[in-house]
């Protein structure tokens, strides 16, 4: 885990893991994969970081942390999954950008053929009960 800290404070953080130590849900588009072996995958987790310290380069740390500590585990290829929801949908917040250019100029490439489902209750969702949500893989293999 890495942590964004300012004044003594955190104000993001990020995770990663070998895809190995991931849930079934995470894991099984690249079991299923020709191109990728599970045990070579370090999996991106969650990075979230307070609305007033983004555009600072924290999330550029935050990615030049994890991928020097894929580089240290000795697995050549990183990997995150990105939600998928329209354009209109009614969670996205009004001056959302989409992270998509930030993450191609990092080398990571959308792989439409690597795709999961994932649950969880959205903010606002009635009941809060959790609800599946279509996800879809970025990767970026060393080299």
């Amino acid at each position: 885990m890495a942590l964004a800290l300012a004044e003594g404070q955190v104000v993001g953080a990020s995770t990663a893991l070998p895809l190995t130590g991931e849930t079934p849900e995470v894991r099984r588009p690249f079991g299923q994969s020709a191109e990728f072996r599970p045990g070579e995958v370090l999996y991106l987790g969650e990075s979230v970081l307070l609305p007033e310290y983004r555009g600072r380069g924290a999330g550029h740390r935050f990615f030049d942390l994890r991928e020097a500590h894929a580089r240290a585990l000795g697995l050549p290829v990183t990997a995150f999954c990105a939600v998928q929801r329209p354009q209109d949908h009614p969670a996205r917040p009004a001056d959302y950008r989409p992270l998509d250019a930030f993450w191609r100029a990092r080398g990571y490439e959308e792989r439409p053929d690597l795709q999961t489902t994932m649950s969880w209750p959205d903010v606002g969702e009635a009941g809060g009960e959790e609800t599946p949500k279509p996800m879809r893989f970025w990767v970026r293999r060393e080299g």
